[in-house]
């Protein structure tokens, strides 16, 4: 009897539970727990940015926010460069995209936009002090900086010989005519005009607004099932007054009216002929990315050189009797082994000319000289550690050998400390070469059109990002196996051992 209570109890709780579990179930409704990843590029205020506290802010994040909860969906930002936007939606790594994207016939051929959320244009920012340019006619000839795959940059094309700057955000581009290397910035008129009014640039003023009407829309994937559900969204944010809020907070004005379709809505691809395959896409970009290359090697070259020349003397300093100066040698290696690239081109190419305009003095820097200093005295911290342990890996009885024959320091480190040290420096000089040769194309974030910055601008064009992308890789690869193979041939031709080997057989 016992047993049969016990029995019957236990399927009694069973019943509970699975009973509970199934009405905890029922009470979750599937809508409030999707979340959409919505790329962003935080460069564009008073659009997308980020806050002294590092979170997000703008009209766009405080707007998509605003179409989430009125939809009952959540937001994961994601950071992402400008250029990257449309590829990820392409992929489908990202769900949507808010980042101040106008809406033109051949991106809404690619992705798919929402209604137009926000009216813009184009507008043209130069110094103060100049006098010259007064619109868009007199551009001619002149030196414009703008974003990369931005309708300002497809603008910027249409001016006879004009001289064109691509950077990555239009901070960047607007630092770049700060300090004098450009004669003018074509950028949106709102991101332009909010940079000047706040007073973050001084000595910039806007000769031309609106040179184009424009609008911004949230972008999708083709045939993305979230579009219908942002557009709900940003229709009932329009309606009950929540755009106008945030419309006023940003920009202290009452919002435009907005046009209820997107001005190119259901665009559709030709049909892809044989030429516009991958292989022809390739075929296609491979002229320019040729010119790419040259760049490259011309900086990888003049680097290599002068990084030589300053890494082999910050390396016999480093092994110097005097205190002051091995410290000072160890300084300089620490920093620029200690410090990414990236910022040491930045601190040289704007940090310099800006310090140096706010001191009185006019200065400007060359992109290539700024380049190639950059990457030679980074080189120059790595190679002068390849010299220090090549010269120390050197038995020291043939530096006192040399000594008791009467060479005098300079004679021994001449004639036989350094040429063998110099054989056994071969391999990882050849490692640095090699990593100097891929690490140029950090010099793309100041404009110079090197190998990879002539991809993204293709692909700015084409929006073909993953057999652009391949291109460049096979063009980088092939460029290092060659290098490998020019080091691996001068070590023999440097060891008389291995010479003498490859002559007998």
């Amino acid at each position: 009897m016992a047993k049969f209570s016990f029995i019957r109890w236990l399927r009694l709780s069973l019943v509970v539970s699975f009973s509970c579990l199934l009405l905890a179930g029922c009470g979750v409704n599937p809508s409030t727990v999707k979340t959409l990843r919505v790329a962003t590029e935080p460069a564009f205020p008073p659009f997308e940015f980020q806050g002294k506290g590092g979170e997000l802010q703008g009209f766009s994040i405080d707007l998509m926010n605003a179409i989430s909860s009125s939809t009952n969906f959540k937001v994961d930002f994601q950071s992402l460069p400008f250029d990257g936007i449309i590829p990820a939606l392409q992929g489908k790594t990202v769900n949507a995209a808010i980042s101040s994207i106008t809406i033109t016939e051949e991106r809404a051929k690619t992705i798919s936009f929402s209604r137009p959320y926000f009216k813009a244009g184009l507008a043209i920012a130069i110094r103060t002090d100049n006098q010259n340019i007064t619109g868009f006619d007199s551009l001619k000839n002149k030196k414009i900086a703008v974003q990369i795959g931005t309708t300002g940059a497809a603008k910027a094309k249409s001016i006879p010989g004009v001289q064109i700057r691509s950077f990555d955000s239009a901070p960047l581009a607007l630092q770049e005519l700060l300090n004098g290397n450009v004669d003018a910035v074509i950028n949106d008129a709102p991101v332009t005009l909010y940079a000047i009014n706040t007073g973050n640039l001084q000595g910039i003023k806007v000769v031309q607004q609106l040179l184009t009407e424009e609008f911004y829309g949230i972008a999708t994937a083709k045939n993305s099932p979230n579009l219908t559900l942002i557009n709900d969204g940003l229709d009932r944010v329009l309606e009950n007054g929540t755009y106008s809020q945030i419309y006023q907070k940003w920009f202290k004005a009452e919002p435009p009216s907005l046009p209820v379709k997107s001005p190119f809505e259901n665009q559709t691809s030709a049909g892809a002929p044989q030429i516009f395959t991958s292989i022809g896409v390739i075929l296609q970009a491979f002229p320019t990315l040729l010119q790419g290359v040259l760049v490259t090697l011309q900086l990888t070259i003049l680097s290599v050189v002068f990084g030589l020349i300053g890494g082999s003397l910050i390396g016999i300093v480093r092994l110097s009797r005097i205190a002051p100066v091995r410290w000072v040698a160890r300084a300089y290696v620490d920093f620029f082994r200690g410090t990414p690239l990236l910022v040491q081109i930045f601190m040289i190419y704007f940090g310099l000319p800006a310090i140096l305009q706010e001191l009185g003095f006019t200065f400007t820097f060359d992109r290539l000289v700024a380049g190639v200093i950059a990457l030679s005295l980074n080189s120059a911290a790595y190679i002068a550690e390849v010299v220090r342990a090549g010269i120390q890996s050197i038995e020291t009885g043939q530096a006192e050998a040399a000594q008791s024959l009467g060479l005098s320091s300079v004679q021994t480190m001449s004639y036989v400390i350094f040429p063998q040290a110099f054989r056994r420096m071969i391999p990882p000089l050849g490692n640095e070469f090699i990593s100097l040769l891929k690490d140029t194309s950090l010099v793309s974030v100041i404009g110079f059109e090197e190998l990879v910055r002539k991809g993204q601008l293709i692909v700015a064009d084409n929006y073909r990002a993953f057999e652009i992308y391949a291109g460049v890789a096979v063009v980088y690869l092939c460029l290092t196996l060659l290098s490998s193979q020019a080091f691996s041939r001068l070590e023999v031709w440097m060891n008389p051992v291995k010479r003498q080997r490859k002559y007998d057989t």
